[in-house]
Formats: structure tokens, C-alpha cells, sequence
């Protein structure tokens, strides 16, 4: 039974990435499928804010923390760059590129995070100890890997050709005319997502200290964003027919990203950092890249790369970087005090994770 309660987080944390890479595979789905990725974002921040409601009221009604007019200006301002932005310009790039790619990039959010922060001047670079040399190459090899990735295909990778089907060819065929132009315009909207969603967690920091209420926050914010998603969707996509929804593989993706991304793994994230810890639970993202990669070849017919895969190593090399080196710098110079609010910033990343 120790035995069995010491490998619990690692079956959680396994669980957590089968879920992400489930996210990329089921929105990709979708929006190859028809639907509009600007009316994906604004149903699926509706889901995400009624998942999360009940929760934030139930749990967190005896904090006593004063919503001001100001605050609420912060917030609200923290969602139309980070949430909205980011969101919708990852669903447009998703269109453009592939369920594998958008798992990819994900994992230079550590690396700009980081170079964010330095260029605001909220964090150091101490190249006299070996971690602060760590994290500058981490992000520079972790973005190297995400250009390699986008820009460098190389030959195909031969172990899915014994299928070669009526089914694959056509979908590679519509994979090979998004591969030129539309492929390099989705690639770097999808870097410029990441970018977003960096900035938004340099922003939670300082709205986390004034506003400490994690839920209700977390809540306000996506409302926000799917009030601001909803207004640009309206005029992007005015066709009343974009906005329908019926019982298909639309709305299955729609309850599963809102939902089951943003309700259980938020949980289940929640409970791996209080078990093990932030760097604990980050180690475990390239499995979602993994996991998406291999069930987009078998279901989608997704063609792969030699290029794909050296990108994919530089990206993993990258972030083991960055991580190790954050966490040595958090070992030399963190407060338990500190601790506490790095937890928590992290935890506001799992709840709206994209």
C-alpha cells in the first residue's frame, strides 16, 4: 500500500499529459473538421468558466478578499493579453500547422518565460554560477529546437508506410499544401502564442499578491476572455451558422478542453505540486508531445519528420535546462515564503494551460 501511495503522482502527472495531448489532438480535430477557431475559443472559455465557478464559490466564499475597480481593470486587462490573445492565436495556428507542432512549442514557454522576465528586469542572469549559464543556453537551445522544428523538415520518417492507404494520401496531400507558406504563417502565430502566454504568467505574480483568491481569479479571468473572444469571433465570424453547435465531434472537443482540461487536471496538478513539487510536475510535459506525436500519425495520417525529431530533442534538451537551472537558483536563494507563491502562480498555469 506505500508502495502504491508513493507512485500516485507519477500515474496522476502520466494521466495530466494523456489529457493535454488529448487537448491538441481533439481541437485540431475539430477545426480541421469546419468550426471556426475564434468561436472554439469563446465555448470553450464558457465551459472552462462554468466548470470553474462552482468551485470558486464553494471553496474559496470565507476569503475575505475586496474586489476593487482597479483590480478588476488589472485583471480584466491580464485576460485580453494573455487568455485572449494567446488562445485565439493558437487556435488560428493550430489550423495552420498540427496537433504534434502546437504540442512542441508548448515546451518553449519555460525558455521565453524566462527571457520575458530578464528583458523586465524580474529576473537575473548570474553567469558566475553554473545554473544561471544553464538556463541562458536551456532557452537558447529550446527555441533553436522550436525553429528547427517549424522550419527544418528533412526526410520522412518510414515506419508508418506500411499503410499507405487511399486515407493517408489524402490527408497528406492536404498536410503538403499547408506546408510551404501557411505552414511558416501558423508557426510563428504559434510562437507568438506562447509569447502571450508568457507574458500573462509574468503578469500573475504581481495580480496574485493583491488578489490571492486563486479560483475566484482564475474564474474571473476566463469570463473575461470569453466576453472578449465572443466580441472578436462576432466580427470575424458574423455568419450565424459558425455559432451552431450540434452532438458531435465539435462539441465532445469543446466539454472536453473546458471542462476536463480546466476542471480534473487542474485537481489532479494541484495535488502532484503539494505532492512532489513545480519541477516535478513540469519534467513530465514532453510526454504530451509524445503521446500526440504517435496518436497523430496512427489517427491523422500525420506524416513525420527526421527534422521534426531533432527539433523535438533540442526542445526537450532546452527545457531540462531551463528547469534544472530555475531549480537550482530557487534551492540557493528561495524562502519558504517564496516557495509558497511560486506554487501558486504555477497552479493559476495548470488551471488555463493551453
Amino acid at each position: 500500500m506505500i508502495a502504491m501511495g508513493s507512485h500516485k503522482p507519477y500515474v496522476a502527472m502520466l494521466f495530466i499529459q494523456f489529457v493535454y495531448a488529448g487537448m491538441a489532438l481533439f481541437s485540431k480535430a475539430a477545426i480541421a473538421k469546419g468550426m471556426s477557431p475564434y468561436v472554439f475559443v469563446v465555448y470553450r472559455q464558457a465551459c472552462a468558466s462554468l466548470a470553474l465557478a462552482p468551485f470558486a464559490f464553494f471553496l474559496e466564499r470565507k476569503k475575505d478578499v475586496p474586489l476593487t475597480y482597479g483590480m478588476l481593470c488589472k485583471i480584466f486587462l491580464a485576460s485580453l493579453c494573455g487568455l485572449t490573445l494567446s488562445l485565439n492565436l493558437y487556435y488560428e495556428a493550430i489550423d495552420f500547422t498540427s496537433a504534434t507542432f502546437a504540442a512542441a512549442t508548448t515546451n518553449t514557454i519555460p525558455a521565453i518565460t524566462f527571457i520575458m522576465a530578464v528583458f523586465l528586469g524580474m529576473e537575473s542572469i548570474p553567469m558566475k554560477h553554473f545554473h544561471g549559464i544553464a538556463k541562458v543556453l536551456g532557452s537558447i537551445v529550446g527555441l533553436s529546437g522550436a525553429m528547427v522544428f517549424a522550419f527544418v523538415k528533412g526526410p520522412a520518417l518510414k515506419f508508418m508506410d506500411g499503410n499507405p492507404g487511399t486515407e493517408k494520401g489524402i490527408s497528406d496531400s492536404s498536410a503538403e499544401h499547408r506546408s510551404k507558406g501557411e505552414w511558416i504563417k501558423g508557426s510563428l502565430m504559434m510562437l507568438a502564442a506562447n509569447t502571450a502566454w508568457s507574458l500573462w504568467l509574468i503578469f500573475q505574480g504581481p495580480i496574485i499578491k493583491q488578489y490571492p483568491a486563486k479560483l475566484r481569479l482564475t474564474t474571473l479571468q476566463c469570463f473575461f476572455s470569453c466576453i472578449q473572444s465572443a466580441v472578436l469571433a462576432a466580427v470575424v465570424e458574423w455568419n450565424p451558422s459558425s455559432w451552431k453547435l450540434a452532438w458531435d465531434l465539435n462539441l465532445l472537443s469543446i466539454t472536453y478542453c473546458g471542462v476536463v482540461v480546466t476542471g480534473i487536471t487542474y485537481w489532479l496538478q494541484v495535488w502532484a505540486i503539494e505532492k512532489k513539487g513545480p519541477v516535478f510536475t513540469s519534467m513530465f510535459t514532453p510526454l504530451a508531445l509524445i503521446i500526440t506525436a504517435v496518436f497523430s500519425a496512427f489517427l491523422w495520417k500525420e506524416t513525420l519528420h527526421w527534422g521534426s525529431v531533432g527539433g523535438t530533442v533540442l526542445l526537450v534538451v532546452g527545457l531540462y535546462g531551463v528547469l534544472w537551472g530555475k531549480n537550482k537558483e530557487d534551492g540557493r536563494s528561495e524562502t519558504n515564503e517564496q516557495r509558497q507563491e511560486s506554487k501558486e502562480e504555477i497552479m493559476l498555469e495548470c488551471i488555463t494551460h493551453h
